[in-house]
């Protein structure tokens, strides 16, 4: 068993020291994650054997074999934009006790071991060249606390041996990280993770414990004592989300070295709508569609989405007319970026505005429907 424990500690401690290493030599190129997120993860929690060296000798020695538990665990953090990025974190974990072993010993196991913890991580997320999955992986050290929970019960020849232990025993805790994360097309900066940890508090953990041998006995009365144990190593497996409050823009796409200039970008493009409506025509999908495209070419800094009606309402020179034309013009602009949030503008940069029918392209007189009237103003500025 010492063997088997000791060849356990070797090949987890060893995975750690690798994912370690990793992030020193790593070439591969950043996605980079700018400024503040928040992230939350659940899954399945795997604790290994825990190998039981009681401080006295009335309690039994052995291993306390555990079933597969629950994992959960959230996060804020600040992304240095060179794919570096630093959180907190606070987790908890939960496995049911499924047996407890010891030679010579027969018996039955109940209860639980619970884990609280907190962790300062380090994480690098990285570029392979496909922009709908980031690997990422990293490490975390802090504090961990076990909280056990348990009864056994002796069986056959050991029957009259009855056991308790509650309490709780914390250390430094240390972890190592490997994850996927899939950036949510429809809304910029959600991200879905999937996640491996390797997750350990370190040392002996002595738990307060009340034992009786024979209950049959008068003269038998309970002990107490501290009950250790050791080789905390726990493997979890989650699912998570991830949100970017600020995300990154695209990168400029790289073009080849002409002879001639480029020609300098269209800045101003005009999307039109049809009567009375705020969805996009296959025509104006495809004009949304090019300013998006133009957007990793042109110098700006903000993009201003501004939409217009004509005064054809159903009493114009209204303020119930008035009002209308104004919703009416917001949902155009709210549509147009909805489109270019799709075709991979980053929504931090896209500021969008009314106007209703106070800014004609054409001038007509009250209550006149004009085309060119209905539409959206995409500008670079």
């Amino acid at each position: 068993m010492i063997a088997r424990t000791s060849i356990t500690s070797l090949l987890t401690r060893s995975a750690f020291v690798a994912c370690l290493s990793a992030m020193a030599f790593g070439v591969a190129k950043a996605q980079p994650v700018r400024g503040l997120y928040v992230a939350g993860a659940a899954g399945a929690s795997f604790n290994q054997s825990q190998t039981v060296n009681p401080h006295t000798k009335l309690f039994a020695h052995g291993r306390d074999d555990f079933a597969t538990g629950i994992t959960g665990l959230g996060s804020i953090g600040w992304g240095l934009g060179n794919g570096f990025r630093v959180e907190l974190e606070g987790n908890y974990r939960n496995n049911r006790l499924s047996r407890f072993h010891s030679p010579g010993f027969s018996s039955t196991a109940h209860g639980h071991q619970q884990k609280y913890g907190g962790m300062a991580n380090a994480l690098f997320d990285m570029d392979i060249g496909q922009n709908w999955i980031y690997p990422y992986f990293g490490a975390g050290i802090g504090y961990g606390n076990q909280f056990t929970n348990t009864r056994i019960q002796g069986t056959g020849a050991d029957k009259g041996y009855k056991q308790r232990t509650r309490d709780s025993a914390g250390g430094f805790a240390y972890q190592g990280i490997f994850g996927l994360s899939l950036p949510v097309p429809w809304v910029v900066g959600l991200s879905t993770t999937m996640e491996y940890r390797f997750y350990t508090i370190t040392g002996h953990h002595r738990h307060y414990t009340m034992a009786s041998y024979n209950i049959t006995n008068p003269e038998s009365g309970p002990v107490s004592g501290k009950r250790g144990s050791r080789t905390d190593f726990n493997h979890s497996l989650m699912l998570g989300l991830r949100y970017e409050f600020n995300p990154a823009p695209p990168p400029p796409a790289q073009r080849p070295t002409l002879s001639a200039p480029a020609p300098t970008p269209v800045r101003t493009y005009l999307v039109f709508f049809d009567w009375d409506r705020d969805n996009l025509s296959d025509r104006a999908r495809a004009i949304v569609e090019t300013a998006a495209r133009s957007s990793t070419s042109a110098q700006f800094t903000r993009i201003q989405v501004n939409g217009h009606t004509d005064s054809s309402a159903v009493h114009p020179g209204s303020k119930k007319a008035e009002a209308y034309n104004m919703a009416l013009s917001l949902r155009r602009a709210q549509a147009v970026k909805a489109e270019l949030i799709r075709d991979g503008v980053p929504a931090g940069v896209i500021d969008v505005h009314g106007f209703g029918d106070s800014k004609p392209l054409v001038s007509t007189r009250s209550g006149k429907a004009e085309a060119q009237n209905r539409r959206v103003e995409i500008d670079f500025q």
